[in-house]
């Protein structure tokens, strides 16, 4: 089913959004990794889980999964629920189990969706999940998916844009605080957002 979805994603975003993915040689082809990434808009995780070369596990909020139809197909996608606003013991112990088993984590570091577009602040669990499992940060910046139907956009231009590796290590962590490494992580997500060969107007 995920295979089959990402086909189906991919060709209506490459006919009907012009869809471009940059710096996908930047995800390492195996072993855990975390894909922290800008959330503008309810596109974005199917955008982002397309343009992976690897399959991808997102933390979701927990009312997603009240209605049965909708939980069950995410579950079935990799998705697993995660409380907001609480230091959520199961979801942690999920991603790091994730992570630790080799799998790809797709993280928001924000927590929520930036209606203007403009980054938020990181939440500091990105930096202990990365620094825990000792697995690598993939920042990514998705661009041009909150302008669907809106400002005279129909079918604006997708991009998602990868850049190098961060490793967050245990030594780093214990001098300097995780919400540093989390704005260092978010740093690297505002570049590439602003990088000249990203930006769509």
């Amino acid at each position: 089913m995920y295979k089959l979805l990402c086909l189906l994603l991919g060709a209506i975003f490459s006919i009907f959004f012009r869809w471009r993915v940059i710096g996908a040689e930047n995800i390492p082809a195996t072993g855990g990794v975390i894909i922290a990434a800008n959330h503008i808009s309810l596109w974005d995780p199917p955008v982002l889980g397309t343009a992976l070369p690897r399959r991808i596990h997102f933390m979701a909020k927990e009312e997603l999964f009240t209605n049965p139809v909708l939980g069950w197909l995410i579950s079935r996608l990799g998705a697993f629920p995660v409380k907001r606003g609480i230091a959520d013991r199961t979801a942690i112990r999920t991603a790091l189990s994730l992570l630790e088993n080799g799998s790809v984590l797709g993280l928001f570091p924000e927590g929520t969706r930036s209606k203007t577009g403009v980054l938020g602040a990181p939440e500091p669990g990105l930096a202990m999940l990365a620094v825990k499992a000792g697995v690598p940060v993939v920042p990514a910046a998705i661009i041009g998916t909150n302008k669907v139907l809106r400002d005279g956009h129909l079918f604006p231009q997708f991009r998602v844009i990868f850049g190098e590796p961060l490793y967050l290590s245990r030594a780093t962590a214990g001098k300097v605080s995780l919400e540093v490494l989390s704005g260092k992580v978010m740093g690297e997500i505002d570049r590439l957002l602003k990088n000249e060969s990203g930006i769509v107007k």
